[in-house]
């Protein structure tokens, strides 16, 4: 790959993460405090990312894979994606902001596919180059949080009473219009699929893979998988506004702390893999977000603010040993046969059922939990995502039996 062909995917990958990491992780703030949403329509503006990730198979699937190259739709995609973002920049309820999310995420989740398509049709060894592209989307998340608080300062107090947390929309919007134009000087990627080719339902769904559920141990994680999203869910929709809530300064800064941390635990996968196995290495990262939610429990802004920072720098371990071991684990129960059926099925039941059953559970505790004057019993919101981390991590202890499985970098 020559260093041209290097630089446009990296710079696809940054733009890519920078575009949802700059909107997506103030947007529960945003809600609250700019449209005066309820905990419970929070949760319906969330879960347009599950949305997104259940259409998103027939987008790639039925369109992209069989009649148009994969720049170009990318460059689509975003190029609405950014009107729709400037309609949400300027919207002022929560009625007419609903659509536009909702329209938004449909059209995002797709270009997370679309923009690994590309980076691996330009590459002879993906193992050992594409996580040297990849790494730069993580930077642009990083980079998004950074200007967020320590740039623009949109999420201090004084800014979120005068509602500037809209202008990350703005932001967003202006990153995607120049993805959406920068995504037709990519490098050309056809269609792979021939479009006279038949393609059936439980291709794009990956339903192919529910005969791996006929295995027991493939079955408890695949449950389990599921049921990890409700504490993932609590910390999309809640982290960001509890922080600004309780007061801790540049919240949406100090959040990035766990995308570092995502950066750097990954590194410590294959070890972890090769010194205790997939099982210890799994309930890790699920007693991990129990630690993380009592932490968020107990800790406050002010001399127990450490807490706070320890919490959300656990986000490696959260999501690498459990989600990245996930994958690991089911590529390697799949088989050549059914690797791309079982991922997608994966993604499926996770990023789609899960994370929607998620986000409404999640609604409605922190709707039944919110306080007259608008203020939350934080302490204890925090204790159900613990409490369910730690039963799914009891529960896969006590039924998964322990297998070898061979770490693949």
């Amino acid at each position: 790959m020559n260093i041209k062909t290097k630089f446009q995917l990296s710079f696809m990958m940054f733009l890519e993460f920078f575009i949802w990491g700059g909107w997506f992780v103030t947007l529960g703030t945003f809600l609250g405090n700019n449209l005066e949403a309820t905990a419970g329509q929070s949760s319906m503006a969330f879960s347009t990312q599950s949305w997104g990730a259940i259409i998103a198979p027939f987008i790639i699937g039925l369109i992209a894979d069989r009649y148009f190259n994969a720049e170009r739709i990318l460059g689509v995609l975003h190029l609405v994606g950014a009107f729709l973002m400037y309609q949400m920049y300027q919207s002022t309820d929560f009625v007419a902001f609903y659509p536009y999310v909702l329209g938004y995420m449909i059209l995002y989740m797709p270009t997370l596919a679309l923009v690994n398509s590309i980076s691996f049709n330009q590459m002879k060894d993906p193992a050992k180059e594409f996580s040297n592209i990849r790494v730069f989307g993580t930077i642009g998340w990083i980079i998004a949080g950074l200007v967020i608080s320590y740039l623009f300062v949109w999420d201090s107090p004084e800014a979120l009473e005068a509602g500037m947390l809209k202008n990350t929309f703005l932001m967003a919007g202006i990153a995607s219009a120049i993805l959406g134009v920068f995504s037709f000087t990519l490098p050309k990627t056809p269609p792979k699929v021939d479009k006279s080719e038949k393609v059936a339902i439980s291709d794009v769904l990956g339903l192919d893979a529910l005969k791996l559920l006929k295995d027991k141990n493939f079955l408890v994680f695949f449950i389990s998988s599921v049921l990890i999203c409700i504490p993932l869910a609590f910390y999309y929709q809640n982290a960001n506004p509890f922080l600004a809530e309780i007061g801790l300064p540049n919240p949406t800064g100090k959040m990035a702390i766990g995308q570092v941390s995502e950066a750097l635990f990954i590194l410590a996968l294959p070890f972890f893999f090769t010194k205790f196995g997939f099982k210890k290495t799994i309930l890790v990262g699920m007693l991990a977000w129990t630690v993380r939610y009592i932490l968020f429990a107990y800790g406050n802004a002010d001399e127990l603010s450490f807490m706070l920072i320890i919490g959300i720098a656990l986000h490696g371990i959260c999501y690498d040993f459990f989600f990245v071991s996930g994958q690991i684990y089911t590529d390697t129960k799949a088989g050549e046969k059914y690797k791309s059926a079982a991922q997608g099925l994966i993604t499926l039941a996770t990023y789609g059922v899960g994370m929607l059953i998620g986000f409404w559970i999640a609604g409605q505790i922190t709707d039944s939990l919110t306080m007259d004057d608008g203020a939350h019993a934080w302490e204890t919101i925090w204790m159900y995502p613990a409490g369910f981390a730690a039963v799914v991590f009891v529960l896969f202890a006590l039924i998964f039996k322990n297998e070898k499985v061979e770490y693949k970098s």
